[in-house]
């Protein structure tokens, strides 16, 4: 087993326990793909094949308004999943783009595949149930964090949850992502 294996087997072991030949099976379904820093795994406007697994790298899940201002709704890295999850799971064209802040190495999964692996593994189905709630959770704590914290409570509670963000993320995206100008986020940092 190399060792992008063993971190996709790891990841799913600290949610549900799989044997050697379930993880055989389950990887099965799974391709390995790199990406170069500023390019796009997801364009909008483009249909989504794939969820992603991050091994290594960093992304960032923007949406372009019609003035064509990026609004960051999120960023990955090592150890999570990311997709536009509505095209992904509606089969429709991505109102969303996924773009790499750094070279990044995924493991992707097709849609075919994601439901094959859940119809054939109860283990695997709660594990991406453990994976979607998780992931709602965090967005709900996003939107309420827009919703009742100023920025620079946003700013704190990013340090808090996110440290390794600040040194990895370039301090204009950083700034975008929380909704304030680079200045004031230089502030903050101070």
């Amino acid at each position: 087993m190399d060792a992008s294996q063993r971190t996709l087997r790891a990841h799913i072991g600290k949610v549900v326990s799989l044997t050697d030949d379930e993880f055989a099976d389950v990887l099965a379904h799974f391709s390995l793909q790199t990406f170069k820093k500023r390019q796009q795994i997801i364009q909008e406007g483009k249909e989504v094949k794939y969820l992603y697994f991050i091994l290594s790298g960093l992304v960032k899940l923007v949406y372009t308004d019609r003035d064509i201002n990026q609004h960051i709704l999120s960023f990955a890295m090592e150890d999570w999943w990311e997709t536009d999850f509505q095209a992904f799971y509606q089969q429709q064209k991505a109102l969303l783009s996924l773009e790499c802040i750094e070279d990044t190495a995924v493991y992707r999964l097709s849609l075919a595949s994601f439901f094959d692996i859940c119809q054939q593994s109860p283990k695997m189905q709660s594990f991406f149930l453990q994976k979607s709630i998780g992931g709602h959770i965090s967005s709900q704590k996003r939107i309420l964090s827009f919703l009742t914290s100023n920025a620079k409570e946003r700013f704190d509670q990013l340090i808090e949850t996110s440290p390794s963000l600040i040194q990895r993320v370039p301090k204009s995206t950083l700034a975008a992502y929380l909704g304030v100008s680079r200045e004031t986020l230089s502030r903050f940092s101070r």
